[in-house]
């Protein structure tokens, strides 16, 4: 079966959407360009546990786990199935690494998980697993679960990290655009970020709370950026990252994603 690398994707807003802008066409020809999963398992920072959970349900519904946007994105599905052996496999993983693992049979896909594999796979037909992120959490330990999973890319399976390379909405401003000129700050976050990836500086990485420009600002809790390091742990040493650039959203919200080999 083929190896299948991570993949770290920043999904922004749940306007995404309605207002793709530059990242909605990069996420599609990703989706194109990626080898065909068996099943993905998708990390989010829109369920978090007291434990890491796999959702098992076989059918798992569209959850719209947002409020205030447009109403229309509450018409939206995304109608993948589930794997519940899948899930089984991810929890006895953890488990074996020493994490108390469980199984929630009656968890769907967030959109933190939908909203970007609906450009990706849009015929949703490759069974989504979610896993829910044990909080609290930091950067070395969502590294080490994501380190834990790893041999799930040798079993056809997608491993997915999902959240924002910057986000700080707070700084959201009323009436912006996809296309909005990126704050300074978010620019020297993203290239820290990306330089520091592109040399494999794993412990800088997980230090970058004190080591990247502006990072309490990029991020005034780090949940949105945990899904990377989750990705890089299952993605192993060395890695071979391709970056993928979304823009920034908004002016605040870069978009980039990473794939892992």
């Amino acid at each position: 079966m083929t190896h299948l690398p991570s993949l770290f994707v920043s999904h922004g807003s749940p306007m995404l959407p309605l207002e793709p802008g530059t990242a909605g066409p990069m996420l599609s020809a990703l989706g194109d360009e990626l080898p065909q999963p068996a099943a993905i398992l998708a990390f989010s920072p829109h369920w978090m546990a007291r434990i890491p959970a796999a959702g098992s349900s076989a059918r798992p519904a569209t959850i719209h786990d947002f409020g205030g946007f447009d109403p229309a994105l509450h018409e939206l599905r995304y109608p993948a199935a589930g794997n519940p052996e899948l899930a089984q496999r991810a929890a006895s993983l953890l488990q074996a690494a020493g994490w108390a693992a469980i199984l929630d049979p009656g968890r769907g896909l967030d959109h933190g998980v939908w909203v970007p594999l609906r450009f990706m796979f849009p015929q949703a037909d490759i069974p989504v697993v979610p896993l829910a992120m044990p909080w609290p959490l930091d950067a070395a330990g969502a590294y080490k679960l994501g380190q834990a999973l790893a041999p799930l890319a040798d079993e056809g399976v997608l491993l997915f990290g999902t959240g924002s390379l910057t986000h700080n909405l707070h700084e959201f401003r009323p009436g912006a655009t996809t296309d909005e000129p990126p704050e300074p700050y978010v620019q020297e976050f993203a290239d820290w970020m990306r330089e520091a990836i592109d040399r494999g500086a794993t412990a800088s990485l997980l230090d970058y709370r004190r080591q990247a420009p502006h990072a309490a600002r990029a991020h005034p809790s780090d949940e949105h950026l945990l899904p990377l390091f989750w990705a890089l742990g299952a993605a192993g040493n060395p890695v071979k990252p391709q970056h993928k650039s979304g823009g920034v959203h908004y002016g605040m919200l870069s978009m980039d994603a990473w794939v892992l080999a």
